[in-house]
């Protein structure tokens, strides 16, 4: 890959070449071992991310949640055999596909650092804490996790400031991009098994943000969060406006004090409370409770710019089959 470059810089300098290029790889360019042209200005960058809701259709959600957006791990005959495939994965993406981008570190290590990454999924960033349980520093605990968010392993949600006489969290939160994989690391293998989990909320909040990123693709998003206990899951920054979106396993959501005061004092355009329920129904003016299958509708709203609250089509899925499954409840 790294001698591709220079040859595709010259190609791409030339007037007259019709042709175009399509390059695909599993991490960063700036990870690539040898890599030093960097065709600024000359190619785009698109992040794709594993199977959506929009893509297996809504009412697939619990097979998505459970078994991630790989498409062998998806696409699986039964839950036991999707397992096999994401634990075949994690082990060879660390004993064969790190090494082959000059990342010398031990894959136990690696691996071992991972999976303490599972059991902080959703929570603050602290190299302190995670360097003191893998037996190293805080500068060594943080290239662990640039090298995992580098080969889009891990997402490091970056917090919001907000000019406000507060207190706020400057601390990233951490999560297992795939769903899937952080199943595999907490050895998780079915739906029965993820619901008895202490990390089950966290979980389907993970999973919850990481559908919208897809949807939202290069938009700005962030996390906010005070010391005084107001948060919001996620922020979207989109045609000058803000929007909120807060998870939860509630079977009937209703308006919190963080809610309202991440909305007066981010003046968000509206807040959409993800829930495991069917049913989306207004809680104010500028919140409703949304149903997981309907996060793509969500997310449409706010890349067209059309009214948050206007009647919703109904969801595109893959087959007429079935309607939408709530999200499953512990």
């Amino acid at each position: 890959m790294p001698a591709l470059f220079p040859a595709l810089r010259v190609l791409l300098d030339r007037a007259d070449c019709p042709a175009r290029f399509l390059l695909t790889g599993s991490a960063s360019p700036d990870m690539v071992r040898g890599l030093s042209e960097s065709l600024a200005g000359r190619i785009g960058l698109l992040d794709l991310s594993g199977f959506d809701l929009d893509e297996v259709g809504p009412q697939h959600l619990r097979r998505l949640w459970v078994r991630g957006g790989f498409p062998r791990s998806y696409l699986a005959a039964d839950d036991r055999a999707s397992l096999a495939w994401r634990e075949n994965f994690v082990r060879l993406l660390l004993e064969r596909d790190m090494p082959q981008l000059g990342i010398t570190i031990p894959a136990s290590t690696l691996r071992r650092f991972w999976t303490m990454l599972a059991h902080y999924h959703g929570q603050h960033w602290n190299a302190a804490e995670l360097g003191r349980s893998l037996g190293a520093d805080e500068k060594t605990a943080r290239r662990y996790l640039d090298i995992l968010a580098a080969t889009f392993l891990v997402r490091p949600l970056q917090p919001w400031f907000e000019n406000l006489k507060k207190r706020q969290v400057k601390a990233p939160k951490v999560y297992v991009r795939d769903s899937g994989l952080l199943h595999a690391l907490l050895g998780l293998e079915d739906m029965e098994n993820l619901l008895g989990h202490p990390k089950v909320g966290a979980a389907g909040e993970g999973f919850a943000v990481e559908q919208l990123q897809a949807f939202f693709h290069a938009r700005q998003t962030f996390y906010w969060a005070t010391h005084g206990g107001a948060e919001l899951d996620l922020l979207v920054m989109a045609r000058g406006k803000r929007y909120g979106f807060e998870c939860t396993f509630a079977d009937a959501p209703g308006t919190t004090r963080s809610m309202r005061v991440a909305a007066a004092d981010l003046s968000l355009e509206h807040l959409w409370v993800v829930y495991p329920g069917a049913e989306r129904y207004a809680l104010d003016d500028t919140i409703t409770a949304l149903p997981a299958t309907e996060i793509a509708l969500a997310a449409d709203r706010i890349n067209t710019g059309n009214a948050p609250n206007a009647a919703f089509p109904p969801p595109r899925s893959s087959t007429t089959a079935a309607p939408p499954t709530p999200w499953p409840k512990p």
